[in-house]
C-alpha cells in the first residue's frame, strides 16, 4: 500500500523528534504537529500495522527500516529544497514552507536534477 502525505509526515517528524531529543512519545508529536492526541493515536495505530513504526519497551516510537528509509528520503527532500529555494533568494521561512509541501509529490528524477544543481557546498 502506498504511503500518503500524511503518513510521511509523521514519519519525518518522528525522525526529526528523535534526533532532537533521543526518544519520541505521541504527545511529542502531537505538540511538534499541533493535532490532537487522539488522531495521533490513529495515525500512529495505522503506521505501526503497516511496519512503518514500533514501540519499545518503554512505550517509546521507534521507526522500524521500513519507516527509517521512507523518513530519511523525506527529510533529506526537505532539507535540500529548503536549501534550494533559499540559494535561489526565496526567504527562509517561504523556503521552508514550500519544501514541506514539494517534498511529498516531487518526482525522483526531478529531485535529482534539483540536486545535481546546488553547489557542492551546500548539498
Amino acid at each position: 500500500m502506498k504511503l500518503l502525505e500524511s503518513g510521511e509526515m509523521y514519519l519525518e517528524t518522528i525522525l526529526v523528534l528523535k534526533n532532537k531529543y533521543g526518544y519520541v512519545r505521541s504527545i511529542d508529536i502531537a505538540r511538534e504537529m499541533n493535532f490532537s492526541k487522539p488522531s495521533v493515536s490513529r495515525a500512529v495505530a495505522l503506521l505501526k500495522e503497516d511496519g512503518y513504526i514500533e514501540n519499545d519497551p518503554h512505550g517509546m516510537i521507534l521507526l522500524t527500516d521500513k519507516g527509517m528509509s521512507v523518513a530519511e528520503k523525506i527529510y533529506d527532500r526537505h532539507k535540500t529544497l529548503t536549501k534550494y529555494l533559499v540559494w535561489l533568494g526565496v526567504s527562509e521561512e517561504t523556503a521552508q514552507h514550500d519544501a514541506c509541501r514539494i517534498e511529498h509529490i516531487i518526482s525522483q528524477e526531478s529531485f535529482d536534477k534539483i540536486k545535481e544543481q546546488l553547489p557542492e557546498s551546500l548539498r
